[in-house]
């Protein structure tokens, strides 16, 4: 999954959010320099990442970008569902719902810069002024991350195949976000359920 889900997924716990924001950046057993917290943020991020990569509607989705990316088509994947998410009606009832839950945690965020790791550092100024978060529900916004992930991964150069993917597949994708997702947030709930507990 990408920023939106893992925000979303963070269930309004603030240190759990952090982690579970910069995991992608935090590699191995660095994560144990960090305070207990954003530990068990960056554990369900990882326990996230897993499931849905092993997720049967996943699986399914992969395939329509594996032909032209090969196995940065998980990468894909976990921005499309972000838009998904993004327009879901059942989690974020209006436009105005997005954009608040985009600021909420944007501003927590602000509140942890100090536990950044430096790349993730580099990259939250823009993650903010172009607001990210609220703009996954956009075509545009998700095209932008498309070139985004292109960029920065070093064996591709043009986004363009994935936007024709994601036209010319959209309901198909759709619905494997609408299989998966109900199951995501039940296993979230109960991972962090159990790493809150184990305190």
């Amino acid at each position: 999954m990408n920023f939106l889900a893992h925000a979303y997924l963070s269930f309004n716990e603030p240190e759990i959010l952090v982690g579970n924001i910069i995991s992608d950046f935090v590699k191995g057993k660095t994560k144990f320099s960090y305070p207990p917290g954003i530990q068990k943020g960056i554990s369900l991020h990882r326990a996230i990442d897993e499931f849905t990569d092993k997720h049967e509607a996943t699986i399914e989705a992969k395939q329509f970008f594996r032909p032209a990316y090969g196995l940065y088509a998980s990468a894909f994947i976990d921005i499309t569902y972000d838009h998904f998410l993004a327009n879901d009606l059942n989690i974020f009832r209006s436009k105005k719902n997005l954009a608040d839950f985009s600021m909420e945690t944007l501003q927590i965020l602000d509140n942890f810069t100090q536990h950044f790791p430096g790349h993730f550092g580099l990259m939250f100024p823009y993650m903010k002024s172009e607001n990210w978060l609220y703009n996954y529900h956009s075509q545009d916004g998700i095209f932008r991350s498309f070139g985004g992930l292109v960029r920065r991964a070093a064996y591709l150069s043009d986004s363009a195949p994935a936007e024709h993917i994601l036209v010319e597949n959209y309901e198909s994708l759709q619905l494997c976000y609408n299989r998966f997702f109900p199951d995501l947030v039940d296993f979230a709930s109960h991972q962090l359920n159990e790493l809150l507990s184990a305190d």
